[in-house]
């Protein structure tokens, strides 16, 4: 005897789940617009306040609210103002943390802004939560300069921590100070060893590679 195998019913079309696709419209309301991160590194004496100030102008002009900050640390120049080496000013808060902006700013001015300038960024240790939440989370345009290394060539603070967040990174260069090529390394002028030692020409010159090598040779020499 053959035993026939019973064949599964095709289900009716009435009973096969319905698929239901989101509205188009629904999804893009749902997510929250993202920000952008912007890094511009270099030397000392490499424009990087310049640079930051020119691209915090343009967005002023844009009609995009601003808000920039800077390290209380830094007081050479102006205690609430970003100011470059050849004198060119911009307000700023002086902060000895990025966590406490949005605290003094207060929550209802944060929330109007578009674009948040951060300069001597090295300094602030919070840097990457800060950048992380207010690009991912809160949809803010962060604009950072800071230096990429110390006088020893070294990583200085939390800067190149962000370039894995950054939609740009740009690099400067100035010009050396001893035979005129590009200077992409900063040379300490006195014996002071700690790393952070706030000064300007009196205390630092941009430089080339040979002549920071040399310059080091010799001041280790001396020393």
């Amino acid at each position: 005897m053959f035993h026939h195998t019973p064949i599964p019913q095709i289900q009716k079309m009435s009973q096969i789940p319905t698929v239901h696709r989101s509205d188009p419209d629904q999804i893009a309301n749902s997510i929250r617009p993202s920000g952008q991160i912007h890094v511009i590194v270099g030397p000392m004496f490499a424009g990087k306040t310049t640079a930051l100030l020119r691209r915090i102008n343009s967005e002023g002009t844009n009609g995009r609210n601003i808000a920039m900050i800077k390290s209380n640390k830094d007081t050479r120049y102006a205690i609430d103002s970003v100011v470059t080496h050849d004198g060119t000013k911009y307000p700023c808060w002086a902060l000895p943390d990025l966590q406490s902006f949005k605290q003094k700013l207060g929550e209802e001015e944060y929330d109007k802004l578009d674009v948040i300038g951060i300069d001597e960024a090295q300094f602030f240790d919070d840097l990457y939560d800060f950048c992380c939440k207010a690009a991912d989370d809160d949809g803010k345009t962060v604009i950072v300069a800071g230096l990429d290394g110390d006088y020893l060539r070294r990583n200085f603070g939390p800067v190149l921590d962000i370039v894995p967040l950054a939609d740009t990174v740009t690099k400067l260069t100035a010009r050396c100070e001893l035979c005129g090529k590009r200077a992409h390394f900063t040379f300490r002028k006195t014996n002071e060893t700690e790393t952070e030692l706030i000064g300007g020409a009196d205390t630092y010159m941009p430089v080339c590679r040979q002549h920071y090598v040399n310059g080091s040779m010799v001041k280790k020499t001396v020393a």
